[in-house]
């Protein structure tokens, strides 16, 4: 006879131990700086929207395009990139527009039926990108 992982007694374990994961991880990122954390967010949402655009390099780079996708984090990074700017100066700031600026450049070329200026991923946020 099997013991059931989810009997009260192996369970408890378990739960300690992620939660002590947990206010580890809190601790951890409470010591990182906003503008860190911010830069951070920006540089993972721009590496997924350059792959999701096929700007990805390799034999598997038109796979994983996918411009629905990539639409959805050029907005998202738009969004972040424009509220944080006054709070991270620009400094910060501006490496983000330029990369933000680029991907949706590249939107622009890779997709096959082109939005109206303004329209594309992120407008909203940034203005028309030509």
């Amino acid at each position: 006879m099997h013991s059931d992982p989810n009997t009260p007694d192996q369970a408890a374990p378990a739960a300690e131990e992620l939660a002590e994961a947990v206010g580890l991880h809190t601790r951890d990122i409470a010591e990182v700086p906003a503008v860190e954390l911010i830069n951070t967010v920006s540089v993972h949402l721009m590496s997924a929207a350059a792959v999701k655009t096929g700007l990805a390099d390799g034999p598997d780079a038109q796979e994983l395009k996918d411009l629905d996708e990539a639409r959805k984090l050029i907005t998202a990074l738009a969004g972040l990139v424009t509220a944080a700017a006054p709070e991270v100066g620009s400094s910060h700031a501006a490496p983000l527009r330029d990369g933000l600026r680029s991907l949706q450049l590249a939107f622009r070329e890779a997709s096959l039926i082109p939005d109206a200026p303004g329209k594309g991923p992120g407008e909203k946020w940034t203005g028309p990108v030509n």
